[in-house]
């Protein structure tokens, strides 16, 4: 049980080391890089919807 118990702090403590390591990126820089996933998300949404509104129409004239 102590070994278990000495393994987890010596594991904490790295974990603080490292993430003393870390480059957190700034405020715009975050928004930015945000606004870039979003807008990435909303295009490819976009051309899924319109592909699977093609796609749909298509099916529908052959099945009907």
């Amino acid at each position: 049980m102590t070994d278990v118990i000495t393994k987890t702090k010596k594991f904490f403590r790295e974990v603080k080391t490292e993430m003393k390591k870390v480059n957190w990126p700034t405020k715009d820089e975050t928004i930015k890089y945000t606004l870039v996933v979003i807008g990435a998300t909303l295009i490819v949404a976009t051309y899924l919807g319109a592909l699977d509104a093609a796609l749909f129409n298509i099916l529908d004239r052959f099945v009907l």
